[in-house]
């Protein structure tokens, strides 16, 4: 508290100091009594941007149009009706009958598990991919948004690939979380 005060409680003491009668004397010029500039409260380093801005480009002259671009499912208002379409929404709300099901009723299916895992991994699958598609236009970014989603589609194939191995070689997806829940 007594840093935010600091800088008030100087100047008040340089104005009562400047307001003082001295006729004889002439008033010593002390270098931390001079008017310093105003910095907020708790403010303890300057802000860093994260990412650096991207490359400063103007195509074509004053007189030029805008540019209308072409239309593409992965923009705008295209990009939302696909994340609210009836197959990506029965994925999400198929989660949670699919999650319950296993434990209210008791029944280890392989069937269900692999449903279950399915489901499981295109729904984080679709929700990375709108992560990236926001996060790294491609017009700023083309080569990190390309990497971004080839390591993405070669993990979702991984997993995949690592949920049937733990489905057809080891216990399977609700049998092991009832272990670790009942350990």
């Amino acid at each position: 508290m007594a840093s935010a005060f600091r800088t008030s409680a100087l100047r008040t003491a340089a104005s009562a100091f400047k307001t003082c009668a001295r006729p004889a004397v002439a008033a010593p010029k002390i270098a931390f009594l001079k008017p310093q500039p105003r910095i907020a409260a708790f403010h303890t380093s300057k802000s860093l941007s994260i990412l650096p801005a991207g490359p400063q480009v103007i195509e074509g002259t004053i007189n030029d149009a805008a540019p209308v671009p072409e239309p593409n499912p992965s923009h705008g208002s295209y990009h939302w009706t696909f994340e609210r379409s009836p197959p990506t929404q029965l994925v999400s709300v198929g989660l949670v009958p699919l999650t319950v099901a296993p434990f209210a009723f008791g029944s280890v299916s392989p069937v269900t598990d692999a449903i279950l895992g399915a489901a499981v991994v295109i729904h984080s699958h679709i929700g990375f991919e709108a992560a990236i598609i926001d996060y790294f236009p491609e017009r700023k970014h083309p080569t990190a948004k390309k990497a971004l989603m080839w390591i993405l589609k070669g993990s979702t194939v991984l997993v995949l690939v690592g949920l049937y191995e733990f489905e057809t070689n080891d216990v399977g997806i609700t049998e092991a979380v009832k272990r670790v829940w009942k350990a």
